[in-house]
């Protein structure tokens, strides 16, 4: 009797474990591929990178989390959010290959509204609310929006900041 039960569980141990290993492994399908990395790489029909990509105008490939760095010298980047932006979240263990949501709506200096894919597994979210947790309130840290629980989810995520898509007819920074 005891050894049935010792398997038990063991069985939910392993489901356990595999279910969190699933759900890292959807959240790492912000991969944008072409990167060159193998590991954070997915190749499922909804995926953040191509998503921002295709709905602002920052024109970026590869993973989210490189997006700030590609940014530079081709769009100006900020901690202060404008419509139309992109958040570029940066790579963590939950966060593998970083992640990126285009503003929809600025609420304040501390709230956005965002539209991203692939934040709840295999979706795409509009109007989520991303909240800046920030000591300096320069957006490096943010809490979002979770739809299953119909709350902002208690992990505070690092993030590098906005980059703004090109003015039309120039590249002036926002003010």
């Amino acid at each position: 009797m005891a050894r049935t039960t010792e398997s038990r569980i063991v069985n939910v141990s392993v489901l356990g474990r595999l279910g969190a290993l699933l759900s890292l492994l959807m959240l790492a399908a912000c991969a944008g591929g072409n990167s060159g990395r193998v590991s954070g790489s997915w190749s499922g029909a909804v995926q953040c990178a191509p998503y921002a990509r295709e709905h602002s105008a920052v024109n970026l490939r590869g993973d989210a989390a490189l997006w700030w760095n590609r940014s530079r010298g081709i769009y100006t980047r900020s901690s202060v959010p404008h419509e139309g932006d992109v958040l570029v979240f940066r790579a963590t263990g939950r966060l593998p290959s970083g992640h990126v949501s285009v503003v929809r709506q600025v609420r304040s200096s501390r709230l956005v509204l965002v539209d991203h894919a692939n934040w709840e597994p295999g979706r795409v979210t509009r109007a989520a609310p991303v909240v800046d947790v920030s000591p300096s309130n320069d957006w490096t840290r943010v809490r979002v929006w979770w739809a299953p629980s119909r709350k902002l989810g208690k992990t505070v995520y690092p993030a590098y900041g906005f980059i703004e898509p090109p003015w039309p007819g120039g590249t002036e920074p926002r003010s």
